[in-house]
């Protein structure tokens, strides 16, 4: 698996501020935020309900595994889904850091991947008490 989920309460707006919140007090800041819902109107003409891809980076981290690993960044930042379902409740899927140690060798990717899996499971814990 490559990513877990949780389903949290709308409205989807305040789901997404409450992501947001929630990495921001681990230490991850969004560096991308990708509205799929709005590109694939403009782009398809295809409708479907709100969908955010956002970039999660905690710089430090990043940089332990940039010096560690220059070509980790094919696989950076974090992605954080935050879509809304049918109910109207909001999914919210979380990568697992650990799959950069899976698609490297390099041994000290391993201390920047369980860091920043801690921090992700703690914002994931956050946001599933409300």
């Amino acid at each position: 698996m490559y990513g877990q989920h949780i389903t949290i309460p709308g409205p989807y707006a305040q789901a997404l501020d409450r992501v947001t919140a929630a990495l921001k007090e681990e230490g991850f800041g969004v560096l991308s935020d990708i509205d799929i819902q709005r590109a694939m109107k403009e782009k398809l003409g295809a409708d479907m309900r709100p969908y955010r891809i956002l970039g999660a980076c905690n710089p430090p981290l990043a940089h332990r595994a940039l010096q560690a690993e220059p070509e980790i960044g094919l696989l950076l930042p974090c992605n954080v889904t935050v879509r809304e379902q049918e109910d109207g409740s909001v999914s919210v899927g979380f990568l697992d850091p650990q799959v950069m140690v899976q698609l490297t060798s390099n041994p000290a990717i391993a201390g920047v991947a369980d860091d920043a899996a801690q921090r992700l499971d703690r914002a994931r814990a956050k946001l599933s008490r409300g």
